[in-house]
């Protein structure tokens, strides 16, 4: 199996040589800045690494990792959106830098331009692979939606939490590995277990991204620190606060998240200061860690070769080494 490093070469090389560049340029233009704006290309990287797990054809993967990565960029254009995020991985957001409607209709292009990208897999497998894409895109948007219905809603449960991250985030990285393993023509068994194994991936990945939104260091992390605080978003950090809170700190919260004439700086400064008595951040560090070690659990079990399943491993460690 090719090291994380040589698939990202060859990941890099994939997405150097294939061009957004279209007519009209206010519709093409936003998409090749997306895709320019760096970050680490996971979920594409993932479909190749699912791929060559199972001894796979990487040449004949390039088209899902492409169409992956193009549908992911869609729903972040949508989702700055919705949560009127002014950075993307230390940069203007698209509806920042054009406007709204330039970024909705760029979006619904991106996710076009996905699914003409999967429709050009091996056609043997193309109903199983488009079947695995179509019902991901649907689950992230449920997963949207639960987000956007906890915005209305002054109690959520942190099983309804959890459950939505693994629909908005987790999903995904699941099915970039599971299309890989498909690609590669794995047996249905070991599919499932991919995906698991990606599944708990993603679940520590976005509690990791709640925590380093609130103690991550901006200039590292790419995003303003604080903004979940300043919109209110019912993250695991804040579920768990209310959980564990006596009534004096609850009673800060509500305040904090109920007084329009606030400051942000002080908002962000006094709710952070309610995790850290309660100790918040070391708890959510234990969560992020149980569904890693569910994770190394599931690699285990997987019918690959010792060296491909430490590729695996080595990967999840690296993703969850994000700086705060």
């Amino acid at each position: 199996m090719h090291s994380i490093s040589e698939l990202q070469s060859i990941l890099k090389n994939t997405f150097d040589s294939a061009s957004f560049s279209q007519n009209p340029p206010e519709l093409y233009d936003p998409i090749t800045y997306t895709l320019n704006l760096g970050g680490k290309r996971i979920r594409p990287l993932l479909v190749l690494t699912g791929c060559d797990l199972f001894h796979g054809n990487l040449e004949k993967a390039k088209p899902a990792a492409i169409a992956i990565e193009l549908f992911h960029n869609f729903t972040l254009l949508h989702d700055d959106i919705m949560d009127r995020a002014p950075l993307r991985r230390g940069k203007e957001t698209v509806y920042k830098k054009w406007n709204t409607n330039v970024a909705i209709l760029s979006g619904d292009t991106m996710f076009a331009l996905a699914c003409d990208y999967l429709s050009r897999v091996d056609p043997e497998v193309l109903p199983l692979a488009l079947s695995e894409f179509t019902k991901t895109a649907r689950l992230v948007c449920e997963g949207q939606q639960y987000d956007m219905n906890f915005e209305a809603r002054k109690l959520v449960s942190i099983s309804e939490y959890l459950e939505m991250i693994r629909l908005k985030t987790a999903v995904l990285i699941g099915c970039s590995l599971r299309l890989g393993a498909i690609l590669a023509k794995a047996p249905a068994t070991e599919t499932e277990k991919i995906y698991s194994f990606g599944e708990n991936i993603g679940m520590a990945f976005q509690l990791q991204d709640d925590l380093l939104d609130v103690f991550g260091d901006e200039q590292k992390f790419g995003k303003e620190i604080g903004g979940d605080i300043l919109s209110a978003k019912k993250t695991f950090l804040l579920l768990k606060a209310y959980e564990l809170a006596p009534e004096s700190e609850r009673s800060e919260l509500d305040d904090c998240f109920s007084d329009p004439d606030l400051l942000p700086e002080a908002k962000i400064e006094r709710v952070k200061n309610v995790y850290l008595s309660l100790n918040i951040s070391q708890i959510t560090k234990e969560e992020i860690g149980k569904h890693f070690t569910r994770a190394l659990q599931i690699c285990g079990n997987l019918n690959a070769d010792p060296e491909s399943r430490k590729v695996l491993e080595v990967f999840a460690n690296d993703l969850l080494k994000r700086d705060f």
